[in-house]
């Protein structure tokens, strides 16, 4: 499997996610800058955290309109699987490819901590390889985090089995404690949290490297499926 980690001018998580990718998940993984109109041959793309643009506008209202996002949608259309971390799953929300929008934290402060996460679905090509309701521990680090959409659209995500992750302890207002969203496809997904940052030893938990498992089986199945 080959993991493609898109760098847009303020990434900060590149590096983490390719790391956890290629080092920690022990895949093929490269870069693919921001006005790059392809992707290559990669099975999965993921939008990491940071401050695309500086978000001097809303967050990802600027990275939604470079080039690869372009690539990103056709790949997304195609069913490849696309995960946005922080600033990614904003990006995501910005360019129409996951529905709601994230406000920022309730109280106003950012937020930079460790905190459990249970998840809501194990039917998804990002959560397969975990238990419907497992804990994880993974860190937060945002500023606008505050998922919100209208009841319908809440009533949707919950009634198609579309909420990825909810927060045990929620930190930032979001609506439902949701912390993670699919696609109504399945193969896009947006969470707040950071999975690449708890996949190391080193990092005191190892919970997030569940989700790129989670993406490696899902690629190895479609390839052995006749």
């Amino acid at each position: 499997m080959k993991f493609g980690v898109i760098v847009f001018p303020g990434s900060n998580c590149d590096h983490d996610a390719f790391y956890a990718a290629s080092h920690n998940l022990g895949q093929p993984t490269e870069y693919i800058w921001h006005d790059s109109r392809s992707l290559g041959d990669v099975d999965a793309v993921i939008l990491p955290g940071g401050f695309a643009y500086g978000d001097y506008l809303r967050c990802g209202a600027i990275a939604r309109f470079s080039p690869v996002m372009q690539a990103v949608q056709r790949f997304a259309a195609d069913g490849g699987l696309v995960l946005g971390i922080c600033n990614g799953f904003q990006i995501l929300v910005e360019a129409g490819l996951l529905p709601g929008a994230l406000l920022p934290n309730r109280g106003l402060k950012f937020i930079c901590r460790e905190l459990r996460l249970s998840v809501a679905t194990t039917r998804s090509p990002f959560t397969n390889a975990l238990d419907k309701s497992q804990v994880l521990r993974v860190p937060i680090a945002h500023g606008e985090g505050c998922y919100f959409a209208d009841e319908r659209t809440l009533d949707e995500l919950e009634a198609e089995d579309r909420v990825a992750f909810r927060y045990l302890d929620n930190p930032n207002g979001s609506l439902r404690d949701i912390a993670g969203i699919l696609s109504r496809e399945r193969n896009v997904m947006g969470m707040m949290p950071h999975p690449e940052r708890a996949s190391d030893p080193l990092m005191g938990s190892t919970d997030g490297l569940g989700v790129f498992r989670s993406m490696l089986a899902a690629v190895e199945a479609a390839e052995v499926r006749p």
